[in-house]
């Protein structure tokens, strides 16, 4: 197989480019939250890679999954345990850390740390002692999700991001009939073992047949995105065990009201009524039907056409 080379494009100056990040402020006795791959190991920036180098330790919430990490990009920094049964004691001995002057960075399995991940408390136990936090972003199951969904875009970016799912039954059922009551695009994180379970019960809760974006495997070798109605859902997962492996995001897309074209075009209507009525005293039909259809975009021989509609009935 040929490889996809394009001479003509120089390639980057990777020496160049770690020096400058290199010669960034990286101040002491400040706490690293960084976030790491959430599969592909190429995903860690080269800033996180620099933070994680500088650090005199870092706090991992599973050492021997960081070790993966760091082993893959020649990172030699010593770990310690930062975990869910153990966050109170290792916020401690970071603070501890940080009053001697050292660099720590926080790392969870994957993903953004302190968001749906253990570390919130050892942020808030370092900033109530009164030293600096600096985030470090990177990959997130959430956001990668919602970037290949096509859901949320600039003029309608509003959703609610819930976690994960409830384990039992009944408690998944009404967790969702609370969450599905709100009207924005809902994403939530599930297990692949209940993966079909929770479906049924998201289903059962919408009561409606609205399209669901179904991510599993992000960036990874078996990725795999699908976007179909939540009435097909549960039958998708069945038709191909694999499916059934792998982390999921679930994304429910907002509902779409039969109404909703009718509403945006009497909203049309009426601002340009407003803006007809006030210009017609001072403005020919002509010129205010340039001049709007220059602001708005709607075409000048319907403004015209309006404009002189509003006139004769003035």
């Amino acid at each position: 197989m040929t490889e996809n080379i394009h001479p003509a494009e120089p390639a980057p100056d990777w020496s160049r480019l770690v020096s400058r990040v290199d010669a960034q402020s990286w101040p002491g006795a400040c706490l690293y939250v960084v976030a790491t791959p959430i599969g592909n190991l190429g995903d860690l920036s080269l800033r996180a890679w620099q933070a994680l180098c500088r650090a005199d330790v870092i706090a991992a919430e599973d050492t021997r999954a960081t070790r993966v990490l760091l082993d893959a990009w020649g990172i030699q920094t010593p770990l310690m345990a930062s975990h869910r049964h153990n966050e109170a004691e290792a916020a401690d001995s970071i603070v501890q850390r940080l009053q001697s002057g050292e660099r720590v960075a926080l790392v969870s399995d994957a993903g953004s740390p302190a968001v749906c991940d253990p570390g919130a408390r050892v942020v808030a136990t370092v900033l109530a002692a009164g030293f600096r936090v600096i985030p470090l972003p990177g990959a997130s199951a959430l956001i990668c999700a919602l970037m290949a969904a096509g859901v949320t875009d600039d003029q309608h970016p509003e959703f609610m991001f819930a976690g994960f799912a409830p384990a039992k039954a009944m408690a998944r059922q009404k967790w969702f009939k609370r969450w599905v009551a709100q009207p924005h695009t809902l994403v939530y994180y599930e297990t692949p073992h209940r993966i079909a379970a929770s479906l049924k019960d998201l289903y059962a809760a919408v009561g409606s047949d609205r399209k669901v974006t179904l991510a599993r495997e992000l960036t990874k070798r078996f990725e795999q995105l699908c976007t179909i109605a939540l009435s097909d859902a549960e039958t998708w997962i069945a038709e191909d065990s694999h499916r059934e492996q792998g982390e999921y995001v679930v994304i429910l897309h907002p509902e779409l009201r039969a109404d909703s074209q009718a509403d945006t075009e009497q909203e049309v209507a009426a601002s340009l009524d407003h803006w007809i009525d006030a210009m017609l005293p001072l403005v020919s039909v002509r010129d205010i039907a340039k001049i709007i259809s220059q602001a708005t975009g709607v075409t000048r021989d319907s403004v015209y056409a309006r404009t002189l509609s509003r006139a004769k009935e003035q």
